[in-house]
């Protein structure tokens, strides 16, 4: 699949799945949402496999690739199902779209090459405070809020560090081996997880927690997944984490229209902030090189 293809199909599935997400829990509850939907995508993603004739790699590389993922799943998705009991929807794609400036801080720590550079570090203190803008109507209008935007900053940073470790073991591996492998090990995570601190089933699931648990399993874990481990995979891990410059946007928009969910001033304010931060961050170096670059050359023509 061409690699932009890909990377629009995540754009569209992120932009869906905070609002999928919280219709799941719905009736059931945030463990049995969210390991329901990774049971189901687990066995989906290896029948997928099976079905296009593929083997799962267990090469040395590529196991320390699934526990990578595995771990990232497990982590980043039971923050953010927990959080989406006391925040909506919405807020949860905004406060993930810190994952570049997360994952830059990563890649400048486990990746050669890599450093910060005035544009980038300022990009982070402009989505820090947009962070803290949202924050501050938590505390003002929802105090358990404090809680959610918490867990969804940490499930934001265990996503970042997982991409980041696996673009650092490079195995090379397609989207749907690391789905498979990763799914392998999370899908097994949230059933413990769910056995010893729930492990009741619900009396009743409304239909829209079922329809939004098979989204999410289907679309937002085996092909969401997939598109997105094929593209970490050909693209830089802080080009990647530009996906979540447009989904927060988005994401808003779905939770407004679809979920009543309220939009003040102060929730747009830190949203404008952290995507103002996320440029900065990802472009602020290569503007201003062009613009050093076209003074110079006017200045050359002096």
């Amino acid at each position: 699949m061409p690699v932009a293809l890909a990377y629009f199909g995540v754009i569209l599935i992120w932009s869906t799945t905070p609002l999928a997400l919280q219709w799941s829990i719905a009736g059931g509850g945030f463990l049995f949402g969210v390991s329901s939907r990774m049971l189901l995508g687990g066995l989906l993603a290896l029948a997928l496999l099976r079905a296009l004739g593929k083997s799962l790699s267990f090469e040395p590389a590529a196991r320390r690739t699934y526990l990578a993922a595995g771990l990232g799943i497990y982590a980043s998705m039971i923050c953010t199902y927990w959080a989406a009991q006391y925040i909506p929807s919405g807020w949860i794609s905004v406060i993930f779209g810190l994952m570049p400036m997360a994952t830059g801080l990563f890649a400048a720590i486990w990746l050669p090459g890599r450093a910060f550079s005035p544009a980038r570090v300022l990009g982070m203190l402009m989505g820090l405070v947009g962070l803290l803008v949202i924050f501050g109507r938590g505390v003002q209008h929802h105090p358990q809020a404090v809680y959610g935007i918490l867990a969804v900053l940490l499930g934001t940073l265990s996503h970042a560090a997982s991409a980041v470790w696996i673009k650092r073991i490079s195995a090379g591996l397609d989207g749907l081996n690391v789905t498979v492998g990763g799914l392998g090990l999370a899908a097994p995570l949230f059933l413990l997880s769910w056995l010893l601190l729930d492990g009741e089933l619900p009396r009743h699931l409304p239909l829209q927690a079922g329809v939004a648990i098979g989204y999410l399993a289907l679309i937002g874990s085996v092909l969401g997944f997939m598109l997105y481990y094929q593209v970490l995979r050909q693209l830089e891990a802080s080009r990647v984490a530009l996906i979540t410059l447009v989904t927060p946007v988005s994401a808003l928009w779905l939770g407004h229209v679809f979920n009543q969910e309220p939009l003040g001033v102060d929730v747009w304010t830190g949203t404008a902030l952290i995507l103002a931060g996320l440029v900065l961050h990802e472009l602020g170096e290569p503007l201003l090189r062009a613009l050093r670059y076209r003074h110079g050359g006017w200045a050359n023509r002096l």
